[in-house]
């Protein structure tokens, strides 16, 4: 193998790592049921997040807006456009006139509170309401902190296959 075939390879996987498809390994509580909270690996796809088709119940990968080059794995609750409602009721969904409006657990408030997503953004929430740091703490996430999306699952082996409407 000669010096130039080993460049290209690289260039191919650096190309391939970063605007295709990429590997991630994630743990934690706050996804909790849906990915245990031992490591997991994942593949993620990038083109589909590139060009803003992002999806409600989507798992997506984006970069932490209270913790920059830190990312974190949520799921996609609201789009821009929608009202979302936060309060210590428990976790309802209903479409309402046209507009989609999500009613979930708080982070210690017990005052419901009612947003807008704004245009450009998306509400992300982790599926263990009572141990997650999402949206409810930091608000709407733009769409240019979007990474990737959660496709594949890799390890543990015997969860592997298809990842998707989780």
């Amino acid at each position: 193998m000669t010096l130039g075939t080993i460049f290209k390879s690289l260039c191919y996987i650096h190309v391939v790592k970063t605007y295709v498809i990429d590997p991630l390994g994630t743990f934690g509580p706050s996804m909790l049921p849906t990915i245990d909270s031992t490591a997991s690996i994942f593949l993620t796809e990038k083109i589909s997040t590139r060009f803003g088709k992002v999806d409600r119940e989507d798992i997506i990968v984006f970069c932490d807006p209270q913790k920059p080059g830190r990312y974190l794995t949520k799921r996609v609750i609201g789009l821009e456009g929608d009202r979302i409602t936060y309060s210590s009721n428990p976790e309802t969904n209903d479409l309402v006139d046209d507009n989609f409006t999500h009613i979930s657990y708080p982070e210690n408030n017990d005052k419901p509170q009612t947003v807008v997503v704004p245009k450009g953004s998306i509400w992300v929430e982790g599926d263990n309401k009572s141990n997650s740091r999402d949206s409810r703490k930091f608000g709407p996430v733009p769409y240019g902190l979007i990474d990737s999306k959660i496709f594949w699952r890799i390890y543990p082996f015997q969860y592997f296959g298809p990842f998707w409407n989780k």
